[in-house]
């Protein structure tokens, strides 16, 4: 690897010089290097902005979520000398969007969900809740204030295994400037789906921006044979700098990556579902819970369990930090049919390295999915389960619009269940960090039109045959749920005595 012809290379990395901040403090002068955030900064608070945090394994981010009613989840505090209050969390922010899903007409645990999810980083796009309301008003409810990224247009995340060539790239920089990548031709850098004129923000889970080219060097080095880049092509580069969005790491999406998070799907036999769950410290020191004892002909190895797995979620809902007990109570409350998300320990060691969550690349490191296999394939009958359990009541005459594209693996993220005795059709599954789950669907959601055809009738299952091979996006019409009998809208005892409970994330 060597520097672009005629670019100079800077000699050190120059340290910002500390400055005492008697709003802070001096109780961990280090954090102190972030940049100050100016309360008097007005015009800040008037658009959305966002605050991309970081926690250490055990700790929080260092904020409290409230939900207010219909005001929605608002932060309603702020621990000073954690990561939310140096980028910049206020009191008073309502969450529009976490990484890169629209979250601002979310329910409270759906954000708190993917909060959690989304592991030791998270980007959240927040707005001042008066600034909210106000320009909820002015625009009408159906008008989303949180900024797009688009399909397609995110950061990438590529493990780059070094040939005969090396990793197929150079690097061009400038004096104190970011670094770009310069490909070879069909090197290794190419086929790990590093695009064009990418620009380098992160080495093995550590960022590079203010690195000198000799320290980028002595990183790449180190990597031995492998290494994994976060990079931003210059359509992303673009699109970020017009949001005024920083090229975070959470935003990212999996190219070639050396392993992957897995779904396995139980259904309990006569002995059970086969497998021990224990808590134990992992490879790296990280208490987690780990899967054991995996029987041999029973459900756990007919789904692909193997003996030290580590448990990442149970029904698609993280477990990271939960305790024993009430890991076991979230399995046992799935009934017979259990869905859980693992990882094998060199892929917890891989995404312990990024430091990222693998439920984040769970979509885009799945084996791709054939358009039969998102549509058509996916309609299920469902004989034992009665409709009121999965779908929420309807607004007579609702509805509401979405579109979807695609994810890299090819699939839309979400399946379809029928009940033999109803002719309506709704969403029994939702992929985690999917297309449709970005779009805003949910669980139970009733689909009345497929691409303009309506849905409810004998000949369903031909018409999704013939869409699954359509072109995208694939435009759904919804039912609009109503509130009747929905504890997502009003939380139970909602009134003048009900005091809002807070959760530190």
């Amino acid at each position: 690897m060597e520097a672009a012809t005629g670019l100079r290379d800077t000699a050190s990395l120059t340290a910002r010089k500390f400055e005492f901040n008697p709003k802070w403090g001096i109780d961990n002068p280090v954090l102190s290097l972030a940049e100050d955030f100016d309360p008097s900064d007005l015009q800040r608070l008037q658009r959305p902005r966002f605050c991309l945090l970081s926690k250490e394994e055990g700790s929080s981010f260092g904020f409290h979520l409230q939900e207010l009613g219909r005001a929605g989840p608002v932060v309603c505090r702020v621990d000073p000398g954690t990561s939310a209050q140096y980028q910049g969390l206020r009191e008073g922010d309502r969450i529009l969007g976490v990484n890169d899903r629209v979250v601002e007409c979310e329910d409270y645990a759906v954000v708190v969900r993917c909060i959690r999810d989304s592991g030791p980083r998270v980007l959240l796009t927040v707005l001042a809740q008066h600034v909210h309301d106000v320009a909820r008003a002015q625009q009408g409810n159906s008008a989303c204030l949180c900024p797009p990224l688009g399909p397609g247009v995110r950061p990438r995340l590529c493990h780059v295994v070094k040939d005969e060539g090396g990793f197929g790239f150079s690097v061009s920089y400038s004096h104190q400037g970011p670094f770009w990548l310069v490909l070879s031709t069909g090197g290794a850098a190419e086929r790990a789906g590093v695009p064009p004129g990418a620009r380098l923000l992160e080495v093995n889970g550590v960022s590079v921006e203010k690195f000198t080219y000799h320290q980028l060097s002595r990183k790449l080095s180190q990597s031995g044979d492998q290494v994994t880049l976060l990079v931003a092509g210059p359509e992303v580069e673009e699109r970020c700098r017009q949001l005024g969005m920083p090229l975070a790491a959470p935003l990212a999406e999996g190219w070639a990556l050396p392993t992957r998070p897995r779904r396995l799907h139980l259904k309990k036999g006569s002995q059970g579902f086969g497998f021990l769950l224990r808590e134990e410290k992992g490879l790296d020191g990280r208490p987690g819970q780990f899967l054991w004892e995996v029987d041999p002909g029973l459900p756990a190895e007919k789904a692909g369990m193997q003996a030290g797995d580590r448990l990442v979620a149970v029904a698609g809902e993280s477990v990271e930090g939960l305790g024993h007990e009430e890991t076991v109570a979230r399995i046992r409350a799935q009934g017979s049919c259990v869905s859980l998300i693992v990882v094998d320990p060199k892929a917890d060691r891989f995404f312990s390295m990024v430091r990222l969550s693998p439920l984040l690349f769970l979509e885009s490191t799945e084996a791709p999915a054939s358009p039969q296999e998102t549509c058509s394939a996916s309609l299920v009958e469902t004989k034992d389960l009665p409709v009121e359990d999965t779908a929420v009541p309807l607004v007579p005459g609702g509805s509401r619009q979405c579109s979807l594209y695609p994810a890299p693996g090819g699939g839309y993220g979400f399946r379809l269940s029928c009940v033999a005795s109803e002719p309506r059709i709704f969403i029994s599954q939702v992929t985690l960090g999917g297309s449709a789950a970005q779009a805003g669907l949910q669980m139970g959601d009733v689909i009345l039109e497929v691409n303009g055809y309506p849905m409810g009738g004998e000949n369903d299952l031909e018409k999704l045959q013939q869409l699954a091979v359509a072109e995208p996006p694939l435009h759904l019409k919804l039912a609009v749920r109503s509130c009747q009998g929905s504890e997502a809208c009003n939380p139970p005892g909602f009134g003048e005595d009900w005091a809002p409970v807070s959760e530190l994330l």
